[in-house]
């Protein structure tokens, strides 16, 4: 059985209250980001492609139950692949009615990345999200 979202999103929100200025959150953000393995060249499609963001990502989604969303991604900057880090770690391998309900901006405002992300990087966070909804 998998964490529920709730329960992914406290231990994360923990995690950030660790740190006290928005540096040190964006170096964690660009951590998290090292940490996740990168696609393979063959998974960077324009299929795969997510439109809306400034940066190159990509959104790969994989065989699961019926029920349940597995996804990857990455990207060619650091920040955002921290970002996609973020989402996966949050999102992947909930059933697809946990995801559906997903607020990406209740989410920033909570995590207290709303005020520190530009609007371009927002933009593109939404489109991810968007993108991982319409497959769920």
């Amino acid at each position: 059985m998998t964490d529920s979202f709730q329960t992914r999103f406290e231990d994360l929100l923990e995690e950030f209250d660790l740190f006290d200025d928005w540096e040190e959150r964006y170096r964690h953000i660009i951590d998290l980001g090292k940490s996740i393995a990168p696609l393979e060249d063959h998974e960077r499609t324009e299929t795969s492609k997510v439109r809306g963001c400034a940066s190159q990502v990509w959104l790969v989604f994989d065989d699961a139950p019926e029920d349940i969303l597995k996804f990857r991604g990455d990207s060619d900057a650091h920040i955002v692949k921290g970002l996609i880090a973020v989402l996966i770690r949050l999102l992947d391998g909930l059933p697809l009615s946990e995801i559906r309900d997903f607020s990406i901006r209740d989410t920033l405002t909570r995590l207290g990345l709303d005020e520190a992300l530009s609007s371009q990087r927002t933009n593109g966070l939404l489109s991810m999200v968007e993108r991982i909804k319409k497959v769920a």
